[in-house]
């Protein structure tokens, strides 16, 4: 089947990588640059904490609270804010969406949310996206394979004529078990290649 869909990711997809604006909170912080990062993927706790927040299960203000008091931060105000903070829009990967969406392709987001932190442009999702789905706004989160097949049904095709792009390669199996195409996306230049080749769409 002929690859006519695109779903993709948007914090470190379409916006600047989001682990370097966490390093450098961390340095803000006076803690070592990792220590976010290692938070989230061996703390248990704060994994709980970030899956709670991420389906909507847990607001914003406790999840700053419960946090802060995990990586050692004192002030836990708007927390997760200001780990977002030196995070960028990635123009090339934004314009790059607009165009395949403006020459036909079906475009999709797919995005685990961290509450207000993610500052979504809701006037440039209704512009570049024909279905959004929002973790905190359905109950669901990556890598839970629902998530992918609600994508999919919001930009009205079966998931095995999609392409989903996200930074984080676990997020990326369950896309691939359900037929999509993947991409790791790295860089703008590398990812607009393999959409290229993979939608067929220049």
């Amino acid at each position: 089947m002929a690859r006519s869909g695109l779903l993709i990711d948007f914090g470190g997809v379409l916006t600047s990588n989001v682990f370097a604006s966490f390093a450098a909170f961390c340095t803000d912080e006076g803690l070592e640059p990792q220590v976010v990062r290692d938070a989230f993927r061996g703390d248990e706790g704060a994994r709980q904490l970030l899956y709670d927040l991420e389906t909507g299960a847990l607001a914003p203000e406790p999840f700053s609270v419960a946090l802060a008091e995990r990586l050692g931060v004192p002030d836990p105000t708007h927390l997760p804010q200001r780990l977002f903070a030196r995070v960028e829009p990635d123009e090339a990967m934004i314009d790059a969406v607009r165009a395949l969406h403006d020459r036909g392709v079906r475009t999709g987001l797919v995005s685990n949310s961290w509450g207000d932190a993610t500052a979504y442009d809701r006037a440039l999702l209704d512009e570049i996206f024909d279905g959004v789905v929002i973790s905190s706004e359905v109950g669901l989160r990556k890598p839970d394979p629902a998530i992918y097949e609600l994508g999919a049904q919001r930009i009205g095709l079966p998931p095995q004529a999609c392409v989903f792009v996200d930074d984080l390669g676990g997020n990326l199996k369950p896309a691939a078990a359900l037929g999509m195409a993947t991409i790791k996306h790295v860089d703008a230049a590398t990812t607009i290649a393999e959409l290229e080749r993979l939608l067929g769409v220049p």
